[in-house]
């Protein structure tokens, strides 16, 4: 089982599961070729996918085509069902930020089909994860700085502020459904700007005051 930690006082999280949300800032939305969704789009990553900041990214045989998208990532400290708009902040523990490589060809293959994107969004070493920050350290979740950069060329930069749906909106809503439990783990979404990597690129992913990843890709 995969674990994460909260800082300062270094609390380890068992990792459960890993809920992801697309299309979460219309920018990103649009450059996929889709509309603005009305309700949030969810899929899920096994927490095999995780990885660790400096771990590598290996790129899947079965892929020419693996792209970026850096998000704000929340950490559940106290689960809950049928969660309220007006309390659900109560139930964030802390904030990092994370990749969700993506194998576009197969994604797109699996979405022309009618299939789930299972295989192109879960496969190992495709959740790149910081450590988080304590809730309380983020004075507004919805007010940060999100950038990637590749091999020091910044490729995608945004603000939280561009979320379709916000933190509390994505807990309760997804509360709804599931019951979510202490160390879930929510992707919030990735702004606009995503591209390929290719071996040897060197990614780095930062939300200041909140985390950075740094990781190669194999």
């Amino acid at each position: 089982m995969k674990t994460t930690r909260l800082l300062p006082e270094n609390r380890e999280f068992r990792i459960n599961t890993i809920y992801c949300i697309g299309k979460n800032y219309a920018d990103h939305a649009k450059e996929m070729g889709g509309d603005v969704p009305k309700e949030p789009v969810i899929f899920l990553k096994p927490n095999s996918a995780v990885i660790s900041n400096g771990d590598p990214i290996i790129i899947p045989a079965m892929s020419s085509n693996v792209h970026h998208e850096v998000e704000l990532t929340v950490l559940i400290g106290t689960g809950g069902k049928n969660i309220p708009l007006a309390t659900a902040m109560r139930h964030v523990a802390g904030y990092g930020v994370g990749l969700d490589m993506t194998m576009r060809d197969r994604q797109s293959e699996a979405k022309k089909a009618g299939n789930p994107w299972a295989v192109s969004k879960g496969f190992d070493t495709s959740a790149p994860l910081s450590p988080f920050v304590a809730a309380s350290s983020v004075p507004d979740p919805h007010a940060l700085e999100i950038s990637l950069s590749v091999n020091g060329t910044v490729r995608q930069r945004s603000s939280t502020e561009h979320m379709i749906f916000r933190v509390d909106v994505l807990i309760a809503y997804l509360s709804s459904i599931f019951t979510l439990c202490e160390g879930d783990i929510i992707y919030t979404g990735t702004p606009e700007g995503v591209a390929q990597v290719v071996p040897g690129d060197v990614l780095e992913a930062v939300i200041p005051g909140v985390g950075s990843i740094r990781h190669s890709v194999q």
